[in-house]
């Protein structure tokens, strides 16, 4: 994992410089479909729901919905030749992922997927295809995350540009540096071990955030459950304080994003957490003092478009997860199958 996570920058380099062509052509098939559904599951359906807002609001389509793999394949929507259908998937091998897209092909809906490299789908399985990275051994996905959220940000600047939706311009030259960002988001490790040897004993992570970084949040969750076994969970940053909040005190760690348009509830909800005894950690942009003061904990990352957060602010969380797993001796490339009792339990199911 943490060879992964250190990889980023790199990966999305690559992303960058070699699936220009390949996210264009995607680009011009959400242009042309009437809907278009994006779908994942695990990670993948936190990219999904990242996709769904960069082709809604960032490229201007607005009929784009995010959809888990599972339930789209139980309860698919209406599907023609008109529609979209765009699988997010790192190796290509989950269960539900294939009968989406093999739905979606048999109902003559055009179909794109992000997958790594050497997926078990080729390109000759879908209309579109745009490659990541090269297929992770950690089963904690990191690289194959960030690097599918970079081709989805290509291709929403493609799509802006082609709409005239406002700010493209700038959204494309951030995109054009975002490995950049990303690798001034891993510079923060010192920042981050030093977190983790401070919340190594609490019982509860939080992590919660706004728009697109509500994924951001849910993926962080993920992250720490799966490479450390952690509880944890990921909310939007509203719907924590409906209900999930009452269950914070001193023995809880609270993650905020505090970016763009919701970063004043997220400063709301910093203040309101510490009165409940919780250690605040608050990711903001490094001039945004007010923010970072609030923190126990703060973590500035580097000024870029709302629309990427999600894929500079990972780093860090990701780090996270792996240093506090490394705390605790945990293995976190295992998924758990090195315990006798998960190893049992996973006779009851496949993915």
């Amino acid at each position: 994992m943490y060879d992964a996570v250190l990889a980023q920058p790199d990966a999305i380099e690559r992303v960058l410089l070699a699936e220009a062509d390949a996210a264009a052509e995607l680009a011009l098939a959400v242009a042309q479909a009437d809907a278009v559904h994006v779908v994942g599951i695990g990670t993948s359906w936190h990219a999904a729901l990242v996709g769904e807002r960069l082709l809604r609001s960032a490229g201007g389509h607005p009929g784009v919905r995010a959809w888990n793999s599972f339930e789209f394949s139980l309860d698919p929507p209406p599907l023609s030749e008109r529609d979209l259908v765009i699988l997010m998937s790192h190796r290509g091998t989950k269960r539900y992922s294939a009968q989406a897209l093999a739905l979606a092909r048999a109902k003559g809906a055009r179909t794109g997927v992000v997958t790594a490299i050497e997926s078990a789908i080729g390109n000759g399985d879908a209309d579109h295809v745009v490659r990541t990275c090269e297929p992770e051994r950690s089963a904690a996905f990191t690289v194959s995350h960030t690097a599918a959220l970079t081709a989805l940000a290509m291709t929403a600047a493609r799509l802006g540009e082609a709409n005239g939706v406002a700010g493209t311009d700038a959204l494309a030259g951030a995109v054009e540096q975002i490995h950049v960002l990303t690798e001034w988001g891993l510079a923060t490790e010192p920042t981050v071990r030093r977190l983790t040897e401070r919340v190594d004993p609490a019982a509860f992570f939080v992590f919660a955030g706004a728009g697109a970084n509500a994924s951001t949040a849910m993926e962080a969750a993920l992250k720490m459950s799966e490479a450390n076994y952690a509880r944890a969970a990921g909310y939007d940053l509203e719907q924590f304080l409906h209900g999930p909040f009452v269950a914070i005190d001193h023995s809880a760690v609270v993650t905020l994003i505090a970016a763009g348009a919701a970063r004043d509830r997220a400063l709301d909800i910093a203040a309101a957490a510490r009165e409940t005894g919780a250690y605040v950690v608050v990711l903001a942009p490094e001039a945004d003092r007010q923010a970072l003061a609030l923190a126990d904990a703060p973590i500035a990352m580097p000024e870029v478009p709302e629309a990427l957060t999600p894929i500079v602010y990972l780093g860090p969380l990701q780090l996270t997860a792996y240093w506090l797993a490394a705390r605790r001796g945990v293995n976190p490339d295992r998924f758990r199958l090195d315990d006798p009792a998960h190893l049992a339990a996973r006779e009851h199911y496949s993915l």
